[in-house]
C-alpha cells in the first residue's frame, strides 16, 4: 500500500482490518493507550477500511510523567513498581476509557529494547490490558524474548490486535 509507514505493512493492515470488522460486527468502539508501541496499534487500525466508525483514537503515553498526567496512572505505583506491570496497564486502560466515549480500551506497556528499561525490566516483556466499560479488566503478559527492536515492536502490535479480538468475543 502506498504511503504506509515502514512499520505498518500490508499484512499488518490486513490483520487490523479483521479487528475493525470484528468491532463493527459487535457494534463496539475502541480507544488505545499505548506506551512501548508509541501509537502503532491505532496507526495500523486507522489504515483499515471502516476504522473511522470504530476507532476513537489513542493516547500515547511514553513516559511515567505522561502516564500520570494524561491518563491518571498513580505516581506512587509508577515510582514503586515501574511502568511495565499489570497494575499500570490496568490504570492506563481505565484512564483511557474515562477520557473517551469508547466502549473498549486496549492498553500496552513494555520494553522493546534495545536495552532493559530503567526499572530493570527485560527486553521483550510487554503487558496488555483490555477492558469494556463496567467490566472486569483482562491482562495479558507477553515474554517475547530478546529480539531486534523492530521485530519486537511488530510482534507487540500483532499481539495487541489479537488481544482486542479476544476481548470483543468475550
Amino acid at each position: 500500500m502506498a504511503g504506509l509507514s515502514p512499520c505498518i505493512d500490508e499484512a499488518l493492515v490486513a490483520r487490523a482490518a479483521e479487528v475493525v470488522a470484528g468491532l463493527k460486527r459487535k457494534q463496539l468502539t475502541l480507544v488505545t493507550a499505548e506506551s512501548c508501541t508509541a501509537g502503532l496499534i491505532s496507526a495500523a487500525l486507522s489504515q483499515a477500511p471502516g476504522a473511522g466508525e470504530v476507532l476513537h483514537g489513542s493516547f500515547v503515553t511514553y513516559t511515567k510523567a505522561n502516564k500520570a498526567m494524561a491518563l491518571g496512572v498513580d505516581l506512587f505505583v509508577l515510582k514503586s513498581q515501574g511502568s511495565v506491570n499489570a497494575e499500570v496497564v490496568r490504570q492506563l486502560a481505565r484512564g483511557a476509557l474515562a477520557r473517551s466515549p469508547a466502549d473498549l480500551a486496549l492498553a500496552v506497556s513494555g520494553v522493546l529494547g534495545p536495552e532493559p528499561d530503567v526499572d530493570g525490566n527485560p527486553v521483550g516483556l510487554v503487558y496488555f490490558c483490555c477492558c469494556h466499560r463496567h467490566e472486569e479488566l483482562r491482562v495479558l503478559r507477553a515474554d517475547m524474548g530478546q529480539l531486534p527492536h523492530d521485530t519486537l515492536r511488530r510482534e507487540a502490535v500483532l499481539q495487541g490486535l489479537a488481544f482486542i479480538d479476544t476481548c470483543i468475543e468475550r
